[in-house]
C-alpha cells in the first residue's frame, strides 16, 4: 500500500513527521533495518525543536530508534538517554542496551520479563525477542576472545543456554555466519577457537615504518638539493662557465662606476 501510494509534497510539517515515524515501523518490520533508521532519524529531525513539545511523539521515534539500532549491530549512544525529559522513561530501554552490550543473556531475560507490559504496549516487543541471538553473538565473541578452548557446558553456563545440545546449535549458527572463527568437537563437547595471527608480533610493522622513514628521508634529499643546486637551465643556452664569466665582468663594472662616483664627490 505504501508503494502504490505517494505523499503529498504540501502538507504540514508535524504530519509528515507522523508519516516517516510509521513507515519507519513497517520497514522495521519487515526487517529492513537501516531504512527504518534513517526514517526514524528524520522523523525526530522534524519533530518540533521545542524540549515540551510533542513529547509522547519523540518519545516513541526514539524508543523505536533505539531498537533498530541494536537489531543493526550497533550501540545508540549515550546521550541518546540522557535527555531531561525523555530519561526517565527511556531507562528501561537504556538498560535493554546495557545487556545488549555486553552480551549477558540473563541480564536480557530479566528485563524483558520486568518490562514486559511497557514493551507490549509500546509495541516494540516484538522487535525486542529478535534481539535475543544479537546477545548471544555478543557473548560469543567474548568467549572466543577469552578461551582457546572450552566446553560447550560452560558455553550454555556462561551465555544462560539450558543445555550443552543448545549451545552447540547457537554456537554452529554464530560459526556459519561468520561471527566467530572456531571449530565444534562434537566428540570432546568441546569449542576450539582459531588462533588469529597477530600482525604486530611479526617483522611486519617494522617494514612497514622503515619503508615509511627512508619515503620521508628521500623527499628531504630531494628537497635540499633542489634548494642549494637550482637548475641551471638558460632560454639563452648560455654556458654555466660563461655565465660565471659574465657575472664577474657585471661586478667590476658596478665597482668601477662607484670609484668613479667617489672621485667625483671628492
Amino acid at each position: 500500500l505504501v508503494q502504490k501510494t505517494s505523499f503529498p509534497e504540501t502538507r504540514p510539517n508535524a504530519q509528515y513527521a507522523r508519516y516517516l515515524l510509521y513507515i519507519g515501523q513497517i520497514k522495521a518490520v519487515q526487517l529492513e533495518y537501516s531504512d527504518s533508521h534513517s526514517k526514524l532519524m528524520q522523523a525526530l529531525r522534524k519533530a518540533p525543536p521545542s524540549p515540551n513539545v510533542a513529547l509522547g511523539f519523540k518519545l516513541s521515534a526514539t524508543k523505536l530508534a533505539v531498537i533498530v539500532e541494536l537489531l543493526m549491530g550497533g550501540i545508540p549512544d549515550r546521550a541518546t538517554f540522557m535527555h531531561k525529559e525523555l530519561k526517565e522513561r527511556l531507562r528501561p530501554y537504556y538498560a535493554l542496551t546495557q545487556a545488549v552490550r555486553t552480551g549477558d543473556l540473563n541480564a536480557f531475560k530479566e528485563q524483558t520479563q520486568r518490562h514486559e507490559a511497557l514493551f507490549k504496549k509500546d509495541k516494540t516487543l516484538t522487535l525486542i525477542n529478535r534481539l535475543r541471538y544479537n546477545v548471544i553473538k555478543t557473548g560469543l565473541r567474548d568467549i572466543n576472545l577469552s578461551y582457546s578452548r572450552i566446553s560447550l557446558q560452560d558455553v550454555a553456563t556462561k551465555l544462560g543456554l539450558e543445555t550443552a545440545q543448545d549451545a552447540a546449535g547457537v554456537v554452529a549458527k554464530a560459526v556459519v555466519d561468520g561471527v566467530i572463527d572456531a571449530t565444534i568437537d562434537y566428540d570432546e563437547q568441546s569449542l576450539k577457537s582459531k588462533q588469529k595471527f597477530d600482525l604486530y608480533t611479526s617483522c611486519e610493522p617494522q617494514k612497514a615504518l622503515h619503508k615509511r622513514i627512508a619515503f620521508c628521508l628521500q623527499m628531504h634529499n630531494d628537497a635540499v638539493k633542489s634548494m642549494a643546486y637550482p637548475d641551471e637551465t638558460n632560454k639563452d643556452g648560455e654556458d654555466p662557465e660563461e655565465r660565471r664569466e659574465r657575472e664577474k665582468r657585471d661586478m667590476a663594472d658596478i665597482d668601477a662606476e662607484e670609484d668613479d662616483e667617489d672621485d667625483m664627490l671628492l
